[in-house]
């Protein structure tokens, strides 16, 4: 098992100005950091960052979504398809740069766009048709890709892990799987242990984010965040179990996220605090 945390808990855009901060984390145990890519035009940019984040010893994963409706892969709009499929494939050739392991995120509709009623069949293929053109870049590139479930008042499309099993068999891409989240998972879910659970015995589970149900401490709410990491380790998971939380540092991410008030009283509680629950969890269970 590694313990990621993702950076979007800073920056929305990370730099290697950051160095004291990945040195921090270093020394805290984590085994990585997760980068988010929302900027693909530089992959040079991202080649310096890996190198940096090589040296320090830090593994990357990457999370991104899909920026606006005019690069919507689940578009009956061909042009909206063709920008998605170029936005996705430009952001492989970003994770290729940065050394990246895992691209995660909803990376399959824009973020808070609906049509009103739940997904069409029609919308999935259209979907399944640019992941499909992205499957080999990203394979070429050494990438596991998860995506993520989403709550209903962010995206329609993947809501539940069965929703997504459901997609990724349509899908028929083995590189390609769930990324859980067990913020998500805490308002949609009925069990999320039974969702987890669910989507690693059908072959599906790629990636895990930690996150409370207030996008605090993790540790320090009320989602299921113990009991999920015991079953994933009786499971035998034993990939990135990656801390997303959310502040006010960043006023657009803060805006972006609905933060409106005080998770917690500083950056450094939540990665330290977060990474030894992660830790104990693991170990107790």
């Amino acid at each position: 098992m590694k313990v990621g945390i993702n950076l979007l808990l800073w920056t929305g855009h990370v730099t290697e100005a950051m160095a004291p901060l990945f040195r921090a984390l270093k020394e805290t145990g984590f085994d990585g950091v997760e980068v988010p890519i929302f900027d693909a035009s530089d992959p040079a940019h991202y080649r310096r960052l890996g190198a940096m984040l090589d040296d320090l010893g830090l593994a990357r994963t990457v999370t991104t979504t899909i920026p606006d409706p005019a690069h919507d892969p689940t578009s009956a709009d061909a042009a909206a398809r063709a920008a998605g499929f170029g936005h996705l494939a430009r952001v492989v050739e970003c994770c290729e740069a940065l050394g990246a392991e895992v691209l995660a995120g909803p990376w399959y509709q824009p973020l808070g766009v609906f049509s009103g009623v739940g997904p069409t069949r029609g919308e999935l293929e259209r979907c399944a048709e640019v992941h499909r053109r992205i499957a080999p870049l990203a394979s070429a590139a050494g990438l596991t890709c998860a995506l993520e479930v989403l709550n209903r008042f962010e995206c329609y499309l993947l809501n539940t892990c069965t929703q997504a099993s459901d997609y990724l068999d349509l899908l028929g891409e083995p590189g390609f799987g769930i990324h859980f989240d067990t913020f998500h998972a805490h308002i949609e879910e009925r069990d999320c242990v039974a969702a987890v659970t669910a989507a690693w015995q059908r072959g599906h589970l790629r990636h895990v984010h930690i996150s409370e149900n207030d996008r605090g401490v993790p540790g320090q709410g009320q989602a299921r965040i113990a009991e999920v990491i015991r079953a994933l380790r009786g499971l035998g998971y034993d990939e990135w179990l990656t801390i997303e939380a959310f502040g006010g540092s960043v006023p657009e991410l803060a805006a972006a996220t609905r933060v409106w008030r005080p998770f917690f009283t500083s950056e450094e509680e939540v990665y330290t605090l977060g990474h030894r629950h992660i830790r104990e969890c693991w170990g107790g269970a």
